[in-house]
């Protein structure tokens, strides 16, 4: 399979009120709306974007926060090679909820190296209650990549998204389990980090 036929399952997960659907938004639709609704189970979008010369589409899950909605879990969970653990930097409770978030996708993901991003949502905000360096020591410690963005400024949205789905091709086992490496000619590591390094923590 060429990567200019794939499809991704991506999904986003967190607390409600994170920012979730704002960043979905942001991110399909390039707009920003101050007072959405919480999100009722699941949404969903697609997204076409090029990563490197490739042409990809996104299928992104957006779920509810909300503990009543968590029984929907092994639905949308199953088949998913990237998933979006977000938190907002202005909630320090949503950033200690995050263990129940990782333990419940390690229950329901049927794929051993499921890319995982955290990030720190709302930056735009003043009132910070998480410091950059305490989501850089959590997603270290657990393997997860790493970004602080702002839906509102769209600040991270991009990057946070693209470099998701950079690691994800890079694992060619996640969307063609046929398929050798085929050369995919990615950006160097190296210069990636050289210019995200400002937001965007690799794993390494």
């Amino acid at each position: 399979m060429e990567a200019s036929g794939l499809t991704l399952k991506l999904l986003l997960i967190g607390d409600s009120a994170v920012g979730k659907s704002s960043l979905l938004l942001r991110f399909t639709d390039g707009s920003f709306e101050p007072c959405l609704k919480p999100t009722i189970g699941v949404d969903f979008k697609v997204k076409k974007m090029v990563v490197d010369g490739h042409a990809v589409q996104l299928a992104i899950w957006d779920t509810a926060g909300q503990e009543r909605f968590r029984t929907l879990a092994p639905s949308y969970y199953r088949g998913a090679q990237g998933v979006v653990l977000v938190y907002d930097v202005t909630r320090k409770d949503t950033f200690t909820g995050l263990e129940s978030w990782l333990n419940e996708l390690e229950t329901y993901t049927n794929k051993s190296n499921t890319v995982k991003m955290l990030v720190g949502n709302k930056t735009d905000k003043p009132d910070r209650e998480v410091e950059r360096r305490e989501g850089l020591q959590f997603a270290r410690k657990r393997s997860l990549l790493f970004i602080e963005t702002s839906a509102k400024t769209e600040d991270g949205v991009q990057h946070a998204f693209e470099e998701l789905v950079i690691k994800i091709m890079q694992t060619p086992g996640l969307w063609d389990k046929n398929t050798k490496k085929q050369g995919f000619q990615l950006m160097e590591s190296s210069q990636k980090e050289k210019s995200l390094c400002s937001a965007y923590c690799p794993l390494s």
